[in-house]
């Protein structure tokens, strides 16, 4: 064990028993599992991801680029920090191979959001964060502090004074303070990981650990708050220098092992060399001396801090000026250190090497919302370079610190540039940016997407810099003139689960079913999403696939009587005195002009003549219409609707609302339908004399208004039967009780699709592409000639529109009448020789619509062709699974061309 007495503010009293890689090991309350292991005698912890080298911990919290290990229980996560994971019992872990696995199973804890509004978002509860949070409470500020640690206090190690206090009592004085304070919310384990305009920052609350949700039900909350003034006090991250075998388990940050001393009671190494260019290093060196390692300080500086060498001198630390690391020895954990010094190499053995270049402070928030960086040639670091409107940087963040003696800004030392590793977690090397700058790239954001460097789970916090720094160097351009990569959210990964909060599943996109839903599931319908909707597919019966069930349905529905849950299609009431004119504007053909009592179909374009809805307006009175719409674009042409009303219409008086919900709709469709409407509603005349197609009547049944429309989808003699939702499931007993003499047959979505595309009706969004026109479609009588304007007219006249060779709707009818063609699939011309030409092959077009026909009893499809209405009657290819299927263009109304059946 390398637990130490009288260091850490973990509970030892507290044993809690956790496995990794398949070995049980002890810890406490307050360790992480990086801790835990370290205490264990654990150093490697998987390997990288490109080279498979071992890889250890690097670093005690965020930072750390190596240490990624993959929770197996209680519930699977990939790819997180040792450092971060809050160690629990029964916890059981794995070190990664390069990258981890998602998990198998769903989820079942709870992430939720919550918004707050303050005066004052302190981020960071270190020394500096601590001191502005208590200074702007006083004040009578409204305050949130977030820090991302389990507990406050920033890095002190609790042998600081502050306020002539010691650094505990400071602390906890502190927070009693704000705790007290009812306009003070305190969020540890909650790190701040965006910042956006106007004070906006989202921060992630650790709320529970991995057993699961605690009391309040969510393991992790997004907070979203709002603040007028924002003060980053987070703090900043010790950097690395580069050398020759650098990766290798035992090497990590200085400040880090001073951090699992203190923080965990945790000594990372008996024997340990210090290399450092930097003042602070030697904090670590005296505090690790003194809790028994035997230390070693390798400083790069000519000139020595003169007190902190005189006081590591005093805990038996040896220096050694004018020294540098140019690589370890090692396999599983580093055993030796291998140095330049003014006398020549040296050889020192070691189980631990820790590094310190200096300090970048942590600007990444302040970046998000576009700070300016400056270059500190004394740090080797950026910091803010000009304050921003209502956000304040302060303490380390900024760049300030206390130093004796300047740091040396060392990028690197000599040693092959494949082996000297900036990005550890990427395997990412000196050569690699070698490689990248000889390619010609200037750039930092070129050289980090060409090596890959800062795009792990530690978004170049170690690296970064680094990476600037040694791109300079081979540039020979200084540092300042390239700058750095961007910083941007998230600071920290954060799991989707936590972005989606309660909005996944059914929360996510909500389930939308029907008044008949229960109906439905009793009859064993298989469902399918469209829109937001469940929608019965088809009726499957004992034995039956998809293709058995939806050809049974389609010949039931052509040869007697079937009826569809169509409730699901857009519904939208227009009302006012301008409706009629709005509509005009709206459609390429005329509304205004319909009677009460009469339906008419119609098509709406967008601004460039592309189809973007089609349905049926009903004219309800004068001053009123019923629009219907596709069941996938309800919303979005409501919301076209008021784009356009609000904004460029708003001289017309017309008021909108959907009733899409209100209204359940039944069609009643084939030869028998006329039977079963008369039996239902035998107070209407349904003849073709008194109840003629595309117009509608309202009736009442037993005492409940019904509205019967005659329109068809299917080419059937069909009546849409609306009705108020509360009533449905009653009206449709009803009508399947009548039409059971006449072997009614509810059929799905599936079939409806059979049944429209045997008739050529198209279907907006599959058998369109954003791409095709009304004219493409063969839909030239559905634009009106005598209006002055509608949207998307002027369009129309643009030579493309008038491209002969443009895509046209079609049908295909496979030669060998056997072979169902994929949707999707590309049509080419005849291959004389069977076999497709050499790439790149022109493609005619594809195919969107394919279905096994019980009418026609056999395969067919429609599809979009280049100049296809004149190529009806030729033979094409469609390359199919490595077969060219032969096809013949035909017309898109392969049933009842004349309408007989549908006229009744």
């Amino acid at each position: 064990m390398s637990r130490v007495n009288g260091y850490g503010r973990v509970d030892r009293s507290k044993t809690l028993t956790f496995t990794f890689d398949g070995r049980s090991y002890t810890g406490h309350p307050g360790d992480t599992l990086a801790s835990a292991l370290l205490a264990n005698g654990v150093h490697r912890l998987g390997t990288s991801v490109k080279f498979g080298r071992p890889r250890g911990i690097g670093a005690a919290w965020t930072e750390d680029p190596t240490g990624l290990v993959q929770i197996e229980e209680p519930f699977p996560e990939p790819m997180l920090q040792a450092s971060v994971v809050e160690l629990v019992d029964g916890l059981v872990a794995r070190g990664v191979p390069g990258q981890g696995r998602l998990a198998e199973i769903a989820d079942t804890a709870r992430y939720d959001r919550k918004h707050t509004h303050t005066d004052t978002l302190v981020i960071g509860a270190g020394p500096a964060g601590l001191h502005a949070a208590r200074s702007a409470a006083r004040t009578g500020q409204s305050v949130v502090l977030v820090d991302d640690r389990a507990t406050p206090g920033g890095m002190l190690t609790g042998t600081e004074q502050l306020d002539g206090k010691p650094a505990p009592e400071f602390v906890e004085d502190v927070v009693a303070e704000l705790a007290a304070n009812p306009d003070v919310l305190h969020l540890q384990r909650t790190t701040a990981f965006g910042q956006y305009d106007d004070g906006f920052v989202l921060a992630l609350e650790r709320r529970t650990d991995h057993l699961g949700p605690d009391a309040a039900g969510a393991r992790q909350r997004v907070h979203r708050i709002r603040a007028q003034h924002v003060v980053v006090a987070t703090g900043a991250h010790e950097r690395p220098i580069v050398f020759e075998d650098n990766d290798r388990p035992g090497i990590m940050l200085a400040s880090s092992a001073r951090d699992f001393l203190h923080r965990y009671g945790v000594l990372v190494g008996r024997e340990v060399v210090v290399f450092t260019s930097d003042d602070r290093a030697y904090a670590a060196a005296v505090d690790l001396a003194g809790a028994g390692a035997h230390v070693t300080v390798l400083d790069a500086r000519d000139t020595l801090p003169r007190e902190e060498e005189a006081r590591a001198n005093a805990h038996g630390v040896t220096v050694h000026p004018s020294t540098v690391v140019t690589g370890t020895e090692g396999g599983t954990r580093v055993s030796a250190v291998l140095a330049t010094t003014p006398d020549g190499r040296v050889r020192l053995p070691a189980d631990t090497l820790l590094v310190s270049g200096g300090w970048n402070p942590t600007v990444h928030l302040f970046s998000h919302i576009k700070g300016a960086l400056a270059y500190d040639a004394a740090l080797g670091a950026f910091r803010p370079a000009a304050p921003l409107p209502g956000v304040a940087v302060i303490g380390a963040a900024n760049g300030d610190f206390d130093s004796a003696t300047p740091t040396k800004i060392l990028w690197r030392t000599d040693g092959d540039p494949a082996r000297q590793f900036v990005d550890i977690q990427r395997d990412a090397t000196v050569a690699d940016i070698r490689r990248a700058v000889g390619a010609g790239l200037r750039s930092v954001e070129h050289v980090k997407r060409y090596t890959t460097i800062g795009t792990a789970h530690d978004q170049g916090k170690t690296s970064g810099v680094l990476a600037s720094g040694i791109t300079a160097e081979l540039l020979g351009r200084p540092i300042e003139e390239l700058g750095t990569t961007t910083f941007r959210p998230p600071y920290t990964p954060v799991a989707f689960a936590a972005l989606a909060g309660r909005e996944r599943g059914s929360l996510f996109d909500p389930e939308r079913v029907t008044s008949l839903h229960d109906w439905h599931l009793e009859a064993g319908a298989v469902f399918e999403d469209v829109g937001q909707w469940k929608r019965a597919r088809y009726y499957p019966q004992p034995g039956e696939d998809m293709d058995a069930a939806v050809l049974r349905e389609c010949a039931a529905v052509r040869g007697g009587v079937g009826m569809l849950d169509g409730s699901t299609l857009g519904k939208i009431d227009v009302q006012g005195p301008d409706a009629g004119e709005f509509l005009d504007r709206l459609y390429t053909n005329m509304m205004s002009t319909l009677k009460v009592g009469r339906v008419r179909y119609g098509v709406m374009c967008g601004n460039d003549g592309m189809l973007l809805d089609d349905g049926t307006v009903l004219r309800i009175a004068e001053n009123r219409y019923l629009v219907t719409t596709t069941t996938g674009g309800a919303a979005a042409v409501l919301d076209w609707m008021e784009e356009w009303l609000q904004t460029e219409w708003t001289d017309l008086k017309v008021y909108l609302a959907s009733v899409t919900e209100h209204w359940s709709v039944f069609p009643v469709v084939g030869p028998r339908s006329r039977d079963v409407l008369a039996e239902v509603f035998p107070d209407v005349d349904v003849s073709n004399d008194a109840f003629p197609f595309m117009s509608w009547q309202d009736t009442v049944l037993d005492g409940v208004p019904v509205r019967l429309a005659r329109i068809s989808f299917s080419g059937e003699l069909a009546w849409e039967v609306n009705v108020n939702s509360w009533y449905a499931p009653a009206l449709w007993e009803r009508l399947l009780a009548a039409g059971e003499q006449y072997g009614i047959t509810p059929y799905g979505t599936e079939t409806m699709h059979v049944l429209r595309a045997e008739k050529g009706y198209p279907i907006i969004g599959q058998d369109t592409d954003g791409t095709v026109s009304p004219q493409d479609l063969g839909m030239s009588w559905a634009v009106s000639k005598k209006k002055e304007d509608f949207i998307g007219k002027r369009s129309f006249s643009r030579p493309e529109n008038h491209n002969p060779l443009r895509k046209q709707f079609v049908s295909l009818l496979p030669t060998d009448r056997s072979t169902r063609l994929p949707e999707g699939s590309q049509i080419v011309e005849r291959c004389p020789d069977g076999k497709l030409p050499d790439p790149p092959v022109p493609m005619l077009g594809h195919v969107t619509s394919s279905y096994r026909s019980a009418e026609l009893g056999r395969p067919f499809a429609l599809a979009l062709v280049k100049n296809g209405r004149a190529r009806v009657g030729d033979v094409v290819h469609v390359p199919v699974g490595g077969v060219l299927v032969e096809a013949e263009i035909g017309s898109t109304v392969l049933v009842d061309p004349e309408g007989a059946r549908r006229d009744g």
